[in-house]
C-alpha cells in the first residue's frame, strides 16, 4: 500500500520517515507527484487542520494520505502561537524573529508561568473518509533563551524538564521517544501494522499527554 506523506516540511519528513521505518507501506511524498496547490489551513484546531489536509490530498492524489498539524501552545500567551505556529509573526518570518516575539511577549507577562506544550494532530484519509486520527502532546517550559542546534522549528526554545534540556539539545532518537509527533506516528505505525493493506475501518485514538 502506498501512503502519501502530505507535508513539504523537510524536518517533518525526516522525522516521519524514521518513525514509520519498518511499516509495510510505500511512503510517497508530494515531491513524487505532479504539483498540488496547498490548501488553506482554515481550521480553528490542530485536529480540524489535520483532517482538512488529509482529505484534500487524498482527493487530489488518489492515494491514502496522512497529514498532520502541529505547533507550540504557550499558556501565558493564551495558547499562541498554536495553529498559527508556522505563520507566527508572518508567514516568511525566521524562527529567530518568532523567538524574539515570544520572549518579548513573555517578558511583558513575567507573572505568568512559562508552561507550554507541543501538539501534533494526525489524520489519515482514503477517498472522502478519515480512516484514522490521533493527537500527541508533550509538556514543557519555554526556555529563557534558544539553546541547541538539533531539531527544527521551535525545538531550541522548548525545555523538556525530564531531560533537563531543550528538544534541540538532545539526539534525534531521544526527541522521537517523547515528542508529540513521535507519539502520534507511533500510534499510526501500530494501526498500519495491524492491517496495512486491508484496514478499512475508521479508528479514532484518544489524546495522550506526556508529562
Amino acid at each position: 500500500m502506498k501512503l502519501l506523506l502530505a507535508t513539504t516540511n523537510q524536518g517533518k519528513l525526516g522525522e516521519i520517515r524514521a518513525l514509520l521505518a519498518g511499516c509495510a507501506v510505500e511512503l510517497v511524498t508530494l515531491n513524487d507527484l505532479p504539483p498540488i496547490v496547498e490548501p488553506e489551513e482554515a481550521g480553528d484546531t490542530f485536529e480540524e487542520n489535520a483532517r482538512l489536509k488529509a482529505l484534500y490530498y487524498a482527493a487530489r492524489s488518489g492515494l491514502r494520505a496522512v497529514a498532520e498539524d502541529s505547533g507550540l501552545v504557550i499558556d501565558a500567551l493564551d495558547g499562541e502561537p498554536g495553529v498559527r505556529s508556522a505563520r507566527y509573526v508572518r508567514p516568511d518570518a525566521s524562527y529567530a524573529e518568532r523567538f524574539a516575539s515570544i520572549f518579548s511577549r513573555l517578558d511583558a507577562r513575567a507573572d505568568r508561568p512559562r508552561t507550554a506544550r507541543f501538539v501534533c494532530a494526525l489524520a489519515v484519509a482514503d477517498g472522502t473518509r478519515v480512516m484514522f486520527e490521533t493527537t500527541g502532546t508533550v509538556e514543557g517550559i519555554v526556555a529563557s533563551a534558544p539553546s541547541g542546534a538539533g531539531g527544527f522549528g521551535y525545538d531550541p526554545i522548548f525545555h523538556y524538564p525530564p531531560y533537563g534540556a531543550t528538544l534541540a539539545e538532545v539526539s534525534d532518537e531521544a526527541k522521537r521517544a517523547v515528542s508529540h509527533r513521535g507519539q502520534a506516528f507511533h500510534r499510526l505505525a501500530a494501526w498500519l501494522e495491524r492491517s496495512p493493506a486491508t484496514n478499512h475501518q475508521p479508528i479514532n485514538q484518544p489524546t495522550t499527554t506526556n508529562h
